[in-house]
């Protein structure tokens, strides 16, 4: 799926919008937490789409005043809409009160990072997705919460920095491809259909972003211990050649071995190799 760049037009919502809803409860946009307010309705509205199978459960990560949460709940069954700042939380809870699907939306003051995504998915039944608008400060943690919800998943649809999308989504071979585009991809099919510019955001960021929606693989690759060890020593050393990148991983002999079972001439260098291709080296490693 190529990415289309998502312009703030005249026809979308405006700062001021934004202003006085935050004028009304009172608050301002905290620097600390990483807020940046979406603007746009119609963008908002297809974000919607591209992250909800019709009729899931929904979690929204960081629901803010609920520019997202709005369009969520128009297509999924069921929002838990999750925000830390506590001073937000009263506020989007009156803005949504006297919406038409309010009964269907849970919005709980809680952290991101350490909030129980297993348990409350495992509550629900099929479709689930995971939405949001990931603050800047937060993205590699959640990624990486990301990547291990997968088994629990039908999608997921997240904003984050442009460079930070490029990264997850970039092939073997490229500049761009590293630990986080093979963790991410053993997970999940990843695709990146829209591009937002930072003047779609409140307070304007100083990066674009850009949205990442992931897909479940029909046959993940396992994240186990010598994978990840493996694939972080391939990229902490990326222009190293795998057999000097691997040797605080694998003895001599042992890495020789590994690597012909699996395939891989050690030669090559780790930007180089597939998800699939780290999955064997792994898989071999732990029968050795």
């Amino acid at each position: 799926m190529s990415a289309r760049a998502v312009p703030r037009g005249p026809e979308a919502g405006s700062s001021d919008d934004t202003r006085a809803v935050l004028a009304r409860h009172d608050v301002r946009p905290k620097r600390h937490f990483g807020q940046n307010f979406l603007l746009d309705q119609n963008l908002t509205r297809r974000i919607a789409e591209l992250a909800v199978p019709d009729g899931a459960a929904v979690i929204e990560i960081g629901a803010g005043l609920g520019a997202l949460t709005v369009p969520l709940l128009e297509r999924a069954r069921s929002v838990v809409a999750i925000e830390r700042d506590r001073d937000l939380v009263p506020a989007l809870r009156a803005e949504l009160a006297t919406h038409p699907r309010s009964g269907s939306l849970r919005i709980v003051e809680a952290d991101a990072k350490t909030f129980d995504y297993v348990a409350e998915l495992s509550n629900t039944d099929a479709p689930r997705a995971v939405a949001g608008n990931l603050p800047y400060n937060l993205t590699g943690p959640l990624l990486e919460t990301l990547a291990g919800l997968a088994p629990h998943l039908e999608r997921a649809a997240t904003l984050v920095q442009l460079e930070v999308a490029e990264r997850v989504t970039a092939k073997p071979g490229t500049a761009e491809y590293g630990a986080l585009s093979v963790f991410m991809q053993a997970a999940y099919q990843v695709t990146r259909p829209l591009v937002v510019r930072r003047g779609a955001f409140f307070p304007q960021p100083n990066v674009d972003s850009a949205l990442i929606v992931l897909v479940p693989r029909q046959e993940r690759i396992e994240e186990t211990t010598w994978f990840r060890k493996l694939v972080k020593a391939a990229f902490s050393q990326r222009r190293k050649q795998l057999r000097n990148a691997w040797r605080g991983a694998l003895a001599g002999e042992s890495l020789a071995i590994v690597a012909g079972r699996a395939g891989i001439d050690l030669e090559r260098r780790g930007e180089t190799l597939s998800v699939e291709e780290f999955a064997r080296v792994a898989a071999e490693a732990g029968v050795r």
